[in-house]
């Protein structure tokens, strides 16, 4: 018998590619499927991975776990790389990883495997999640070791009898889960070309958008959303609303060139319908909720938090330094938020907690207003004693 791998199996071309050509290597496959809201049936996924030469499946349910844990966390930090992308894909590499070293103890596996290309990031995400998780694990990465393109995978499945969902005429490489869908390759690789409509799949065209508005009030407590139009619901059921809402009215699209951790650009659509509703509602309400100064030092934790995800660094100590802070940042981020989805756009329309820090008393101009006008020109006075000290010794700048 040979060695026993557990790999990482999507059911796509290339991880089914992959467990054939591990198998031709010896290895007795074991392939994991970890459900973060696959759109995919269960026995279809098995059948396929069977058939490709796996001795055993698994299939892991953690839907849930990677909202609450993993999708929550970065939305409480406001997390957003490079100032667009909700970061889906790079949330739920950490979790498979720990699935797959979780599944490889119980099988007693000596190796784990993925089927990431040499030259994107979700290679670092999961070698580097499972050295920090079972460094006595060797990790096999077959997209990386073999000299095929994607014409060549389809050959090499069609030669092997391997039923793979892609034809030769599909050029797209596509990645989903609750939290968003990635969408690459193919037309996409010309940044000046417009994205074909047929790669959006959640948001519907403008074509298709209602006349009238959607409304929606979203409940959080302590910065996690709990409840739709007063409705507590679950996370996975919050997170596939607020999906079918948004993609209605074609909320969610983003087309960016983002720097990838390998150090080359590269041009990423993705639709994130909820991610996007989401975090634009937990900011309006921490506007609501949080210092002036607490916003400002959390802008800066939200980038730093964001990279940290992007780079595949969750695992780590600065990761749960950085939680702790932002658990406390969300004490008080609680309330409900008023969002109007129209026309492809997510707009704040009103907001309140009952931890509000606006004070109507003093930011009204009618009747009414508490602020002490007459405290203004001392406070300036003071305010301003720097430029004008400076002005006067050094001249003035123009």
């Amino acid at each position: 018998m040979g060695e026993k791998v557990v790999l990482a199996y999507s059911g796509g071309l290339d991880t089914s590619v992959a467990v054939r050509w591990l198998a031709d290597k010896g290895y007795e496959v074991v392939a994991l499927t970890v459900d973060l809201g696959l759109d995919r049936e269960r026995e279809e996924v098995q059948g396929r991975a069977l058939a490709a030469g796996a001795v055993k499946f698994v299939w892991r349910d953690v839907k849930e776990s990677f909202l609450r844990d993993y999708a929550f966390k970065a939305l409480k930090a406001g997390a957003l790389y490079q100032g667009h992308y909700p970061l889906a894909t790079a949330l739920s590499r950490p979790l498979i990883a720990k699935c797959l070293v979780e599944v490889a103890q119980e099988e007693g596996a000596t190796a784990v495997a993925h089927g990431c290309t040499g030259k994107g990031n979700d290679q670092v995400r999961f070698d580097v999640s499972v050295q920090a998780l079972a460094p006595h694990l060797r990790i096999v990465a077959p997209v990386r070791e073999w000299d095929m393109d994607r014409e060549a995978e389809l050959r090499y499945a069609q030669e092997k009898g391997i039923p793979v969902p892609l034809s030769q005429g599909s050029p797209y490489s596509v990645d989903a889960n609750l939290w968003g869908r990635s969408i690459e390759c193919g037309p996409l690789e010309d940044p000046w070309q417009e994205p074909p409509e047929e790669v959006f799949l959640w948001t519907a065209p403008p074509s298709r958008w209602a006349r009238e508005p959607i409304y929606v009030e979203i409940t959080f407590h302590q910065g996690v959303p709990v409840a739709l139009d007063g409705k507590e619901m679950g996370p996975v059921e919050l997170v596939r609303r607020l999906n079918e809402l948004g993609g209605e009215q074609g909320v969610g699209r983003i087309d960016m060139v983002e720097d990838r951790l390998v150090g080359i650009k590269t041009r990423e659509v993705y639709e994130a319908p909820a991610a996007v509703i989401l975090l634009t509602a937990h900011e309006a309400l921490e506007q609501l909720t949080l210092s002036r100064e607490q916003r400002r030092f959390k802008q800066r934790i939200a980038q730093e938090y964001a990279e940290l995800v992007y780079y595949g660094l969750w695992f780590t100590r600065h990761r749960q330094d950085l939680d702790a802070y932002i658990a406390s940042t969300q004490r008080f981020v609680t309330g409900t938020v008023r969002m109007k989805l129209f026309q492809g756009q997510a707009v704040v329309v009103g907001r309140k907690s009952p931890h509000s820090l606006y004070d109507f008393s003093l930011a009204t101009y009618e009747a009414g207003d508490k602020f002490d006008h007459r405290a203004s020109p001392g406070f300036i006075h003071i305010w301003g004693l720097p430029a004008r000290v400076q002005a006067q010794a050094q001249g003035r700048e123009e």
